[in-house]
């Protein structure tokens, strides 16, 4: 390897691992988004359940007396109510995946099964932290090897196309 392709191997090196070392703040940021739509969640869940308790119902009792209703409007409402308790319950479950894993471990628990909306929502606002935390530098020697990886194999592949003698095609 040449000493610009060295260079070059650098700095794609760094560049991996600066971004790379983000997983775990972002993975971090994801859990404190997902603790505050589990509180609202849980609100909107806990009321269902006490007005179907209030009516001698428990919540599937609930649920399929919205199904069975001949109004269009209350099929509707039990079946978003449904969709609210199912993500309500998801978020526990994946709050409680990322509360367990080992820290170097929790951005792949969230690649795993994101919600769509705590993602999007996390990465608009996701603010980048300095990786001083053990997981931290993990993820950042993870990237700098992948960048560095990247960047000798795409120069391999550069230095053998540049190395080709003239007048010699490939065959295809």
């Amino acid at each position: 390897m040449g000493p610009i392709a060295r260079i070059i191997a650098i700095v794609a090196g760094l560049a991996g691992g600066t971004v790379f070392s983000q997983a775990p703040e972002f993975a971090q940021q994801y859990r404190q988004r997902i603790g505050g739509a589990i509180d609202e969640l849980r609100v909107i869940v806990e009321d269902f359940n006490r007005q179907a308790a209030d009516h001698n119902l428990d919540r599937q009792q609930a649920l399929n007396t919205y199904a069975q209703s001949s109004d269009d409007f209350l099929r509707d409402r039990g079946v978003s109510m449904q969709s609210t308790i199912t993500r309500y319950e998801t978020l526990l479950s994946q709050q409680l995946k990322l509360g367990t894993a080992a820290p170097v471990a929790k951005p792949f628990v969230l690649m795993g099964e994101p919600d769509d909306v705590v993602f999007a929502n996390t990465w608009r606002d996701f603010v980048p932290g300095v990786p001083v935390s053990f997981a931290g530098l993990v993820w950042g020697v993870i990237g700098f090897v992948g960048g560095w990886g990247a960047a000798a194999v795409l120069g391999f592949g550069v230095r053998r196309v540049a190395r080709r003698p003239k007048g010699v095609r490939r065959l295809s």
